[in-house]
């Protein structure tokens, strides 16, 4: 079975963030992070993404035992089939909905 790309956003999906960044530290690993990745890597390739150090970011996954879920780690927007973020906008068409969208956006841990 070939299995699509999922492109998984790091900060936010994974971790605890809450937007408050640190360079040299990492949130722990969110409540039921783990039952996510193992259900999602049943029926999908997973390419986690983020801004951060790689380096950094793959001593996190490798501690929290989580690097057989992950095709590979990248700060490069991948091809995909679909991508999962906690910061994003979803474009339907539609301009005008987009520019509503993007103006009342707000992040989840925000709410």
């Amino acid at each position: 079975m070939i299995k699509k790309t999922v492109l998984l956003d790091f900060d936010g999906v994974l971790n605890d963030y809450n937007g408050n960044y640190s360079d040299g530290e990492i949130e722990p690993l969110r409540d039921g992070a783990l039952d996510f990745l193992e259900r999602l890597s049943k029926e999908f390739k997973i390419i986690l993404f983020t801004s951060r150090d790689l380096y950094l970011v793959n001593e996190w996954v490798i501690e929290n035992n989580l690097w057989k879920y992950f095709e590979k780690i990248t700060n490069i927007k991948e091809p995909a089939f679909l991508i999962v973020d906690d910061r994003c906008v979803r474009f339907n068409g539609d301009y005008n909905q987009t520019l509503n969208d993007i103006s009342n956006f707000k992040v989840w841990y925000k709410d």
